[in-house]
């Protein structure tokens, strides 16, 4: 996806936007934009059954990226997504919806027909005009209070939990909803998320590659949640397999990303600060098949910190990292540029510095504001024709202000 790139001044209206935030003495949250903007509820409403409703799913966005140094370019994303949908519920553990999908950007009036979430393009030249528009069709069935199953549509994005160089959290903002097979199962000491997400279809003498991608995301938890100090195990893991046998070339590309961490929560639950977490993952990359990126197998270091005090989230991290390659993560935690074509950064570090600012407005509404800061540390680049270029230290910004509203209306009780 190409996206429009500019360097700006928006920062400094986002940086005004955040401090008019955080002094603006609104009441305390619950919770913050993962949870309030990005995330979707996907519990079955038993209570529901019998009632025909329709959903207003609309997401509106303004962020702006200024990145510096040679990992990846700038740009910013004015625009929103629109899901309209009917949900019914013909049994009090099913749910069924229709609807459908709008991405639009401010300024764009032309859209290519590809994947909008990926490490390359591989669909074909077709172009949709005015907006890109997909189906939403999902058929949920709850089997017990544990386990859920959901079939065309999934509940994808932030719903995954995934760390960020594993998945960029603006893709909530950008790409296509996942659709495929999703299990999802909740108790007390284990949260799974498992998944796959057909993203490309391929028909005989089709000229793009089939494509999915597996997802497990797991939690487990070696005590109470609720404790003072709760301590958890999360495991991660994203296989991309590319290729079919209807490729007359049969060629197979297969990428892996994968985590296993450690993890702690100090529930504080005081007015001023609610929570403490902290947490340190080793993260793997393996190239299976294919010669798609330079590096076959690599890992990374990622200790992260969060706390949330008042009515916001303060969040810091540190990255480092040898030959790592992500699917679908910043490309910050990554070995590959994508600003320089065919460059890698021998031994890529990184801090970051975050805050977010989420406001419920009410139920289905909530408004979200956030700015993050990378400092990417000396590094030397290795271009592909073998000459090296040694970066400085180097800082990047972004900021963002988001909408979300989802309310839903009932239609008419069967």
């Amino acid at each position: 996806m190409k996206l429009h790139s500019e360097k700006n001044l928006f920062s400094h209206f986002f940086s005004m936007l955040l401090l008019l935030k955080l002094i603006s003495g609104l009441s305390c949250l619950s919770a913050q934009i993962p949870e309030n903007v990005y995330k979707t509820d996907y519990r079955i409403a038993s209570e529901s059954v019998g009632q025909l409703s329709v959903s207003i799913d609309n997401l509106n966005f303004f962020k702006d990226n200024e990145f510096s140094g040679s990992y990846m370019k700038g740009y910013t994303l004015p625009g929103f997504w629109f899901q309209g949908k009917a949900i019914y519920y013909p049994l009090e553990n099913l749910k069924l919806e229709a609807g459908i999908h709008l991405l639009r950007y401010w300024g764009a009036n032309k859209y290519p027909n590809m994947a909008y979430q990926d490490i390359a393009k591989w669909q074909g030249s077709q172009i949709e005009k005015g907006f890109h528009i997909l189906p939403v069709l999902r058929a949920q069935l709850a089997l017990s209070d544990h386990v859920n199953i959901v079939l065309g549509t999934l509940y994808g994005a932030a719903n995954h939990n995934l760390i960020e160089p594993l998945y960029f959290p603006e893709l909530n903002l950008t790409a296509d909803p996942e659709m495929g097979l999703q299990v999802i199962y909740a108790s007390r000491y284990v949260d799974m998320d498992s998944w796959v997400n057909w993203q490309s279809f391929m028909f005989k003498d089709d000229t793009h590659k089939e494509a999915f991608t597996v997802g497990l995301s797991s939690r487990l938890k070696l005590n109470d949640s609720k404790s003072l100090f709760h301590y958890y195990l999360p495991i991660q893991g994203l296989t991309q397999h590319r290729g079919g046998e209807f490729d007359d070339n049969y060629t197979v590309e297969t990428l892996m990303n994968g985590t296993v961490g450690i993890g702690g929560l100090w529930n504080i639950n005081h007015k001023a600060v609610k929570n403490i977490n902290i947490e340190a993952d080793l993260v793997g990359y393996y190239q299976q098949s294919g010669e798609l990126w330079p590096f076959d197998k690599g890992y990374g270091f990622y200790f992260r910190a969060s706390a949330d005090v008042s009515f916001f989230r303060i969040k810091t991290s540190y990255w480092k990292c040898h030959d790592f390659v992500s699917l679908y993560g910043i490309p910050y935690f990554g070995a590959v540029s994508t600003k320089i074509e065919g460059a890698t950064i021998k031994n890529p570090s990184i801090v970051y510095l975050g805050f977010e600012y989420s406001y419920p407005l009410s139920k289905g509404y909530a408004l979200g504001v956030d700015m993050d800061i990378y400092q990417q540390f000396k590094n030397t680049f290795h271009e592909k024709d073998n000459t090296s270029l040694l970066v400085g230290n180097k800082t990047s910004f972004s900021a963002g202000i988001y909408l979300r509203i989802n309310p839903t209306f009932l239609i008419k009780k069967f």
